[in-house]
């Protein structure tokens, strides 16, 4: 690769660092093309997964501030750099290293932290961020609910004792 193709490489490596929401790394051996498309497919408009020269990876994180990768660049190393939603893209990645045993998630970076492969595992196994507002607004709803069931049931309660109240009284003859 010449000089000038190398440092093109590590620019468009540093933008796609520098702005995307997460990056996942992943080593590919023995994956076939097809396999390769099945996968970029899968992931969808979430993330682009691209396989990159670890030396020039290196210096591309450096570049865009990620420290801590260094360690995950061994052996032949692909990116997905996530646009979209980071849970659904690790959830994806995760889904076709269980179909296909020879993807192993090496690790990644989200918002600047770097992560192993646990963390990627736990972070694909959160609930998709659509369910996880639903569920917060379920729990709002019902706070509401109950709060204005507690609003209403005091006036009830008032009724309810003053005509114990009056029935009390008329039954003393006051």
């Amino acid at each position: 690769m010449a000089r000038a193709d190398k440092a093109t490489a590590v620019a468009e490596l540093k933008r796609e660092f520098e702005g995307s929401a997460a990056a996942v790394l992943t080593e590919y051996r023995g994956l076939t093309v097809a396999q390769l498309k099945e996968l970029r497919t899968s992931l969808g408009g979430n993330a682009k997964f691209a396989v990159a020269k670890n030396t020039l990876t290196k210096i591309a994180a450096t570049e865009a501030g990620l420290a801590g990768l260094d360690g995950l660049l061994a052996g032949p190393t692909a990116i997905a750099f996530v646009n979209g939603d980071v849970v659904e893209a690790a959830k994806g990645l995760r889904d076709f290293a269980k179909a296909n045993p020879l993807l192993v998630i090496k690790g990644g970076v989200l918002d600047g932290k770097t992560l192993d492969a646990t963390e990627i595992t736990k972070l694909a196994d959160l609930e998709s961020r659509e369910v996880l507002l639903a569920k917060l607004a379920g729990a709002m709803k019902a706070k509401q609910s109950a709060a204005a069931a507690v609003f209403a049931a005091l006036p009830t309660q008032m009724a309810q004792l003053a005509d114990a109240l009056r029935a009390k009284r008329e039954e003393s003859g006051e």
